[in-house]
């Protein structure tokens, strides 16, 4: 039998009196599992050393969903309105987006993980969509849809990596962010929008599979061909690694 590739999963942390807990939506690691990968969770309060010690042991890596990341990261204030700031995650996330361009291991940014990717080389957030950006598409549908609920369709650039994996380039996909990328980090290429014009999907074209998208395709992957798609992607590519 063959080795299923290690992929390692990034997850958010919190403090409860003297415990610290660590998780993310189980979504993510049943859509890894259905696509063929072993799915590990990277902690993101580890030191450097250590961090590097694993991301050198899995042979892809997952940066999920979760809160905003700092502004003052990409040279902007914190005086709007933002959401769980975890500076640990952030730093962890950055290294482990710059290690994987350096040795082109294969790598998906999703919702918070495309923003964490594009900080890491150097681009921009609007930290709030509905302030900064003005559009009369609702990207924020947490709370108020189930998660797996369409939120909108993205326009795929054809010939892209995204579109090539996905095998469609027009699908319909869930909403669940109040950030996104704004001015894009260095190397990467837009190859996804929503109607409105927000960037929904980026990668790294000299890359073999360096790609983030800003909806949460964990939560589709059960009943949606292209997302599940996605994921064996990732995980073929690892395969390879």
């Amino acid at each position: 039998m063959a080795r299923k590739p290690l992929i390692g999963l990034t997850c958010s942390f919190r403090q409860e009196g003297s415990a610290v807990l660590y998780g993310l939506y189980g979504s993510y690691i049943k859509a890894l599992e259905n696509a063929g990968g072993l799915p590990v969770l990277i902690a993101p309060n580890l030191t450097p050393e250590t961090l590097r010690e694993l991301y050198d042991r899995v042979d892809g890596v997952l940066l999920t969903g979760g809160g905003d990341v700092d502004p003052t990261l990409y040279g902007v204030s914190n005086d709007t309105s933002l959401r769980s700031l975890n500076p640990d995650r952030d730093a962890a996330e950055i290294m482990l987006t710059q290690w994987a361009v350096e040795n082109d291991k294969p790598l998906l940014g999703i919702c918070r993980g495309i923003q964490v990717m594009n900080v890491a080389r150097g681009g921009t957030l609007y930290r709030d969509i509905a302030t900064e950006y003005g559009t009369a598409v609702d990207h924020d549908l947490g709370g108020k849809k189930e998660r797996s609920a369409e939120g909108h369709r993205v326009s795929i650039t054809e010939g892209s990596l995204l579109a090539d994996t996905l095998g469609t380039h027009n699908p319909a996909v869930n909403s669940l962010h109040h950030q996104a990328v704004r001015d894009l980090g260095s190397g990467f290429k837009t190859v996804a929008q929503s109607p409105d014009g927000l960037i929904e999907g980026i990668e790294f074209p000299d890359a073999r599979f360096i790609l983030g998208v800003q909806w949460h395709p964990e939560e589709l992957a059960e009943y949606s061909e292209p997302m599940q798609r996605l994921f064996k992607g990732l995980v073929q590519h690892a395969t390879n690694e």
